[in-house]
Order: structure tokens, then sequence, then C-alpha cells
């Protein structure tokens, strides 16, 4: 059966360093999984200034 080479370099890495998935997970728990404030999310919205449709465009 086929195995792509990365297929085969990630069950390698995985088997060598058992522990990587526990830090990925406390990675993203790092930097991913946070609660949101939606008092700042409103204000984001509310501050969010519309686009013009081609940005590189001059208004003059």
């Amino acid at each position: 059966m086929y195995e792509s080479d990365v297929t085969r370099f990630l069950r390698e890495l995985k088997a060598q360093r058992p522990q990587i998935a526990e830090e990925q997970r406390r990675g993203r728990a790092l930097w991913w999984d946070k609660a949101l404030d939606p008092e700042i999310q409103e204000r984001f919205r509310e501050s969010k200034v519309p686009q013009q449709p081609y940005v590189y465009q001059t208004k003059g």
C-alpha cells in the first residue's frame, strides 16, 4: 500500500516523540482556545470602516 513521504514522516515523528500530541493541545489552548469578551467584539464591529471595492483606486 502506498504511503506518502509526508505521512511516513509524521508517523515516524509521532513514534519518536509521543508527547507531541499533548504539546500541540497545550499550544492550541495557549494561542487559540480563548473565551471572547462580547463587549470587545461589539466594539470591534462598531469601529470597522467600510472598505471600497478596489482598495488601490484613488478617490480622485
